[in-house]
């Protein structure tokens, strides 16, 4: 195969990469093996979930994507509860949530929640939207907020690999701002971490599915606008052996002073 032909054949595969990005719940499952990303996290956010959640709490899981995470917890079905707002996902949730008995709200993490007050003792969070005041008013008093976020400097060196000069879309998330808002909202912030950590990929295909998914920090990505950028992360990958990022996270646990 000559040059030309051996990057004609990776064009084409990254524009068949660019027509597979579609993902119901949040599974990565497609990028097995093809990238590396969040598995050295200094916390595990399953076992700081587990060890504050009691048997007897009334739980909300805010953004839950499918339900995975949620239903993997085993908790009492008829004490979860879970809201979600990308439209593939809320039929998702429909169709598994219903036959369990678990309350379900399609809605957005930072709106209006249809819940009562106090109506729960534990709400976690992952990746999803949020708003303090609305948490402490459903959030029961001496009751927790749990959340990881991706953070606001996340794939930073991605996004100016493939779309050079593209703003932050979220410049105030970080865990000094969100403790301070909650901290203002009236919760006491017991627990804050933050990491800065690689992420790589094996392939240009792999970023190139990764960077249409995640269309909030790649806006207005395509393989066709992007094609010089695509080649010089080509050229990349065959120096350094991974096109390579850095991610951005944080850890906060609140409790609502009442």
């Amino acid at each position: 195969m000559t040059k030309t032909e051996s990057i004609d054949k990776l064009e084409r595969d990254w524009r068949m990469e660019e027509d597979a990005a579609h993902m119901l719940g949040w599974d990565f499952s497609h990028l097995r093996g093809r990238y590396r990303e969040e598995d050295d996290l200094p916390w595990d956010y399953e076992a700081v979930v587990r060890e504050l959640l009691d048997p007897g709490d009334r739980l909300l899981d805010v953004d839950t994507g499918g339900g995975e995470f949620l239903l993997s917890l085993g908790h009492p079905h008829e004490l979860t509860a879970a809201t979600e707002a990308y439209p593939p996902n809320v039929e998702l949730c429909r169709a598994t949530f219903g036959p369990l008995g678990v309350a379900f709200a399609a809605v957005d993490g930072d709106a209006p929640m249809p819940f009562p007050d106090d109506a729960f003792d534990i709400v976690i969070n992952r990746h999803g939207a949020f708003d303090a005041h609305e948490l402490h008013r459903i959030i029961r008093p001496g009751g927790l907020f749990v959340t990881e976020q991706v953070g606001g400097r996340n794939d930073r060196e991605l996004v100016e690999l493939l779309l050079p000069g593209t703003p932050e879309p979220y410049p105030d998330l970080t865990l000094a701002h969100t403790a301070a808002e909650f901290e203002a909202a009236g919760f006491a912030v017991e627990r804050g971490e933050e990491a800065f950590r690689p992420i790589e990929f094996y392939d240009v295909g792999a970023l190139v599915w990764f960077a249409r998914i995640i269309e909030w920090e790649f806006p207005g990505f395509s393989v066709d606008r992007c094609l010089p950028q695509l080649r010089r992360a080509q050229q990349e990958l065959e120096r350094d052996g991974a096109v390579r990022g850095t991610i951005h996270r944080f850890l906060m646990v609140a409790r609502n002073k009442g």
